[in-house]
């Protein structure tokens, strides 16, 4: 747990998948097509924290839907990639754009695509349901399972390592601000 407070401390870059990290991973798909995603509010919440906090945050996914460009506005999250194989050239660009060294990134990811980002990140996370592969490449590993409060235990982490959720759940008693993630 220290080594991950450590490497938490270092993040400047969140960068996630959807399906089976922000999302349960099940694919509901309506008679005429469309895709139907549930996403956790509190995953929400922590993701806007991080954002209002100055951690950049990065959604890496390989489909292409427009329930994910949605919950990304909705989050005031711009960096979004869909219909992406290799999520590790997409962090390797991020890096290099953002002039980030590796151990500034974080990565969740749930399965077997995401392993060649999580072994470019600096702090590797996975949801407690994840792959074996992928929860034995991750140095943090959250109680939850994706769609479920997983990405939140990541934020929270973040934020702690970097001493600002004291000065964040502050902010929520004091002023009784409250986002609708």
């Amino acid at each position: 747990m220290m080594s991950d407070i450590k490497n938490a401390a270092k993040v400047k870059l969140l960068a996630l998948d959807v399906d089976g990290v922000l999302t349960d991973g099940s694919l509901n798909i309506g008679a005429e097509g469309e895709l139907f995603k549930a996403f956790n509010a509190r995953d929400g919440l922590g993701l806007s924290c991080l954002l209002r906090s100055g951690v950049r945050v990065a959604i890496i996914t390989g489909r292409k839907s427009a329930v994910i460009h949605r919950r990304a506005e909705e989050l005031g999250i711009t960096e979004l990639y869909e219909g992406i194989k290799d999520k590790r050239k997409i962090l390797a660009e991020l890096a290099e754009k953002g002039g980030l060294m590796r151990e500034e990134i974080a990565y969740m990811g749930d399965d077997l695509n995401d392993l060649p980002a999580l072994t470019f990140a600096g702090l590797a996370c996975a949801p407690a349901d994840a792959a074996p592969e992928v929860l034995a490449a991750s140095s943090f590993i959250s109680r939850n399972g994706g769609g479920r409060g997983a990405v939140r235990e990541v934020a929270e982490l973040i934020l702690k390592a970097h001493g600002k959720w004291n000065d964040i759940v502050d902010v929520y008693i004091k002023q009784g601000q409250g986002d609708s993630q």
